[in-house]
């Protein structure tokens, strides 16, 4: 069965619609929010989380959008989105940074990877690097933003958390109804493959049986006649001998058998491939059944116990037929065909 492949495509297609978390290619790249003002005469103005604070989205390290954010409970308000400016690093060395914003340039120390100071007439700016922010609301305000950049109304805009948890409730719907249309779709597309194929093997052995059947006796003297030759001849005798001792058979071993069969036996190899995908064990297995081999050299020959055997050819009378049966069974229908 393929259904475990299918399956798995349609898991992977469904986690590549989900976004996965990439380096950080820019130095400023994502949200700031600005936490304290340090002023040259030595006051200090600090932004509690639960006030307004100012925030900062930068794009790469090309522009920076800015507003001003709230956060409540049950929402994120965003005020006075109105500032887009181009922006430009230029790298000192030692953390420190030359940023120029709309040409006006102004010193800037990244402190680590989550804290910058930028100066600006005498004023120290401290900012936090706020990902949770830009993680959960970043596309909106940035569009927000670039909506309103222009405008000189003051605005508010509130992003409600309940919206967003509804979105990704919506977003769970649509992915878990596209996942059971594909698992629906496969499990009827493997259906019908099973239909057609029971159906193919039920002609196939409806052809076989009339073609047994419907033998004219003349023809099946004939076929007696080979099959008696061919069991007293001396090749025969020899592979009998060499199974006896119990060596395991050759590549070119098999090849002889098989053209040995097909002068016996015509259409028995063509029609014994056409059944079933059969893997090698239960191929070379069918083949010395059909060679009056007794199964317990079938065993030994084929360096397996005899019960593997007797499991081999019940499983392949199952396979063909759809039904439970005993390695007996497959031995006589094997014993039937071509003869």
């Amino acid at each position: 069965m393929k259904i475990h492949s299918y399956l798995l495509l349609s898991l992977l297609l469904l986690t590549a619609c989900s976004s996965s978390e990439e380096p950080r290619e820019h130095l400023l790249q994502g949200a700031w929010v600005l936490a304290k003002v340090e002023y040259p005469m030595g006051g200090v103005e600090t932004f509690p989380v639960q006030d307004m604070r100012p925030l900062r989205i930068y794009e790469g390290d090309s522009m920076m959008l800015q507003c001003s954010l709230t956060r409540t409970a049950s929402a994120m308000v965003v005020h006075q989105p109105y500032l887009q400016s181009n922006i430009t690093l230029i790298n000192k060395g030692g953390g420190e940074y030359l940023y120029l914003e709309d040409d006006d340039p102004r010193p800037l120390t990244m402190q680590d990877d989550t804290t910058m100071t930028i100066q600006r007439n005498g004023i120290l700016y401290t900012w936090h690097r706020a990902d949770e922010i830009a993680d959960e609301w970043g596309e909106e305000i940035s569009a927000i933003i670039l909506s309103n950049s222009q405008e000189e109304e003051t605005h508010r805009f509130v992003l409600s958390a309940k919206e967003r948890t509804q979105a990704n409730v919506i977003h769970v719907l649509i992915y878990s109804t596209i996942f059971c249309v594909l698992l629906i779709l496969l499990i009827a597309h493997i259906a019908l493959n099973n239909r057609r194929e029971k159906f193919r093997l039920q002609l196939q052995l409806q052809q076989i049986r009339e073609e047994h059947d419907e033998r004219p006796q003349p023809i099946r003297n004939a076929i007696e006649r080979i099959e008696n030759e061919y069991f007293s001849s001396q090749d025969y005798q020899t592979l009998q001998r060499r199974i006896a001792t119990g060596l395991r058979l050759k590549e070119d071993d098999w090849s002889s058998i098989e053209e040995q069969m097909k002068k016996v036996y015509p259409g028995f190899t063509s029609q014994l491939r056409m059944l079933y995908p059969m893997s090698e064990l239960e191929y070379q297995t069918s083949l010395l059944i059909k060679l009056r081999i007794a199964p317990t050299d079938i065993a030994a020959v084929l360096s397996r116990d005899v019960s593997t055997i007797s499991t081999v050819r019940s499983r392949l009378y199952k396979k063909v037929f759809g039904r439970k049966g005993g390695a007996r069974e497959w031995d006589d229908f094997i014993l039937s065909m071509g003869a």
